[in-house]
């Protein structure tokens, strides 16, 4: 029997899911240690993620490894 938590997922939504909810994303599973499972989308996805949100995250050390923009 598994006695591991289940993990809580967040799904953070926007339209683009080129800046703000990708650095929610990164945020959150790099603050969270692995109790949840971060996720983010976009109504209307703009394909790419935003340069400036990628420095901004590895400027503070925080992984954008496997970040990219997608539809919910």
């Amino acid at each position: 029997m598994d006695n591991e938590p289940r993990k809580i997922r967040v799904l953070f939504l926007c339209t683009g899911n080129a800046c703000r909810s990708q650095m929610a994303e990164a945020l959150l599973r790099h603050l969270a240690g692995g109790r949840f499972e971060a996720l983010s989308a976009g109504s209307n996805p703009a394909g790419f993620v935003h340069p400036l949100a990628l420095e901004a995250l590895e400027h503070l050390g925080i992984s954008t490894e496997g970040l990219r923009s997608k539809s919910w």
